[in-house]
């Protein structure tokens, strides 16, 4: 069953049972309300984990949502992952946050980030200085606001990220992830392919290899976000994008100031308008006031970046709009 904020204690009964799916339909003259599914049965009833539905009554589509309803006691960034043999002799271990939900759902799959920097990601215990991204805490908070559509994260931890995240290194590391570790994950979880459900992020070197995989391969990485990236430090990301054909990628910039790359930052969005790509849909670019280069400020920024790779975006219908 169904119920929503109109009555919490009334079932909405499904319309429709096919297979493994089952649809309602809610008539509404409200601009949007929560809902939440149940499961009724032997005077049960036993509520959908994680917080309520957000349904918004302006697109006409349907809208699709995953449910679970058993307490998901799997840690889903606990396994530090060895390295996988590679071609390209690149070996970095990586660790994978899955979703809540992902073991009981199994019908859904899911867009997949590849960070960079893995170590200062998730634990303390691993991080530089002890502070991480809290990317695990960000994301889910996200997911409760009903803000992005969730996602399948891949930290990667640097062999050396000096070598790793610059030229002509990141050629070699790039090729690790086309080529050896997207392979493994798709073959492994449940992922949506292609590059509109592929997105790489990093900061500082990490935004420049962000970059670079999202201008090398935009067949593979169709989002990036770069966040305080060094750009002209051992790269040539900037004469590429003046000389090179436009890429049909979607690229997130940001820095703080003074300081923190601003310059640079301010250099390669320039050169992305003059390339061609639109400010705000193609290119979105910010910049914070006494921002620090350090995890603390890209972990308070960092919603940004994750509602731009992976915003919930309405569908609309084909039938159209009546006032």
């Amino acid at each position: 069953m169904l119920r929503t904020d109109d009555d919490w204690n009334m079932d909405v009964e499904a319309v429709t049972r096919p297979g493994s799916t089952t649809k309602f339909q809610i008539e509404t003259e409200r601009p949007y309300f929560y809902f939440k599914p149940v499961l009724l049965g032997d005077g049960t009833t036993m509520w959908s984990r994680g917080e309520n539905y957000l349904a918004v009554a302006t697109s006409g589509a349907a809208l699709e949502v995953y449910p679970f309803f058993r307490e998901d006691t799997q840690c889903s960034v606990c396994e530090l992952m060895p390295p996988p043999a590679s071609p390209s002799g690149g070996e970095h271990r990586f660790r994978v946050f899955l979703p809540p939900g992902y073991h009981e759902n199994t019908l859904k799959r899911y867009p997949v980030l590849y960070m960079h920097d893995g170590h200062n990601l998730f634990f303390k215990e691993e991080a530089f200085a002890g502070n991480t991204w809290r990317t695990d805490e960000v994301l889910n908070m996200l997911d409760k606001m009903n803000a992005i559509e969730e996602a399948i994260v891949v930290g990667i931890f640097p062999s050396d990220r000096m070598t790793d995240y610059i030229m002509p290194g990141y050629e070699n590391y790039g090729r690790f992830l086309v080529e050896t570790l997207k392979p493994l994950i798709e073959g492994k979880y449940r992922t949506l392919n292609g590059p509109v459900n592929t997105a790489a992020m990093g900061s500082s070197l990490g935004g420049v290899v962000s970059f670079y995989l999202g201008w090398q391969w935009p067949e593979v990485f169709g989002k990036v976000a770069c966040l305080s990236s060094t750009f002209t430090y051992r790269d040539d990301l900037l004469q590429r994008v003046s000389k090179e054909p436009k890429r049909r990628i979607h690229i997130y910039l940001d820095s703080g100031w003074p300081g923190d790359n601003y310059e640079a930052t301010r250099s390669m969005r320039d050169r992305l308008i003059w390339k061609g790509y639109r400010p705000g849909s193609e290119l979105f670019y910010l910049a914070f006031p006494e921002a620090k280069h350090d995890e603390k400020a890209w972990a308070a920024r960092s919603p940004i970046p994750f509602q731009f790779l992976f915003g919930k975006l309405p569908r609309f219908s084909k039938l159209k709009h009546r006032d």
